[in-house]
């Protein structure tokens, strides 16, 4: 099994628990500012190697709520 699968599966047990939360889900405005802040460190080569494992563990973050949504948006349309 791969880590996109393991992602995926993980994902439709968070969807079944309560679909309509999980589409609400939504950053804070303090992640979201810290996220663009390391985007654009990386843009500027600016980006330390702990920033830059940061940002990558936001971006995977980002994929498995992404992926949880689209779970949750499937069970909602049955």
């Amino acid at each position: 099994m791969s880590v996109a699968e393991a992602f995926g599966d993980v994902a439709d047990v968070i969807a079944k628990i309560a679909p309509s939360k999980i589409i609400e889900l939504r950053p804070s405005s303090s992640m979201q500012k810290r996220v663009e802040e390391l985007i654009q460190k990386k843009k500027n080569a600016q980006i330390s190697g702990e920033e830059s494992t940061e940002l990558e563990r936001y971006l995977s973050l980002d994929l498995f709520i992404t992926l949880a949504k689209a779970r949750a948006r499937v069970l909602l349309n049955k």
